[in-house]
């Protein structure tokens, strides 16, 4: 289990272009084309299993959301944000 993180602990620690929504933390990438994010969801999907933390992927034609939050303790806590940072290193 993960440290669930106070509102100021979230604005700190969260990774540049990253938002907040409620108990979540979001980024939209974008691609030039959609099998490129089809590609990068799936690398996000490998990590996810590899951590057994999985996010929300919502694939358009040039953009990947994705949506991270810790179900079984209430909120945004530290692998959420390390999560992010992962992603953002595979883009």
């Amino acid at each position: 289990m993960a440290d669930l993180l106070s509102d100021d602990e979230v604005q700190t620690r969260m990774p540049s272009g990253w938002e907040r929504e409620g108990d979540e933390i979001t980024r939209t990438y974008e691609f030039d084309d959609y099998l490129k994010g089809v590609a990068f969801a799936s690398e996000v999907g490998e990590i996810s299993e590899e951590e057994f933390h999985h996010p929300e992927i919502i694939i358009s034609y040039k953009e990947v959301e994705v949506r991270l939050t810790s179900h079984e303790e209430g909120g945004i806590t530290t692998k959420d944000v390390d999560m992010a940072e992962r992603f953002d290193d595979v883009r």
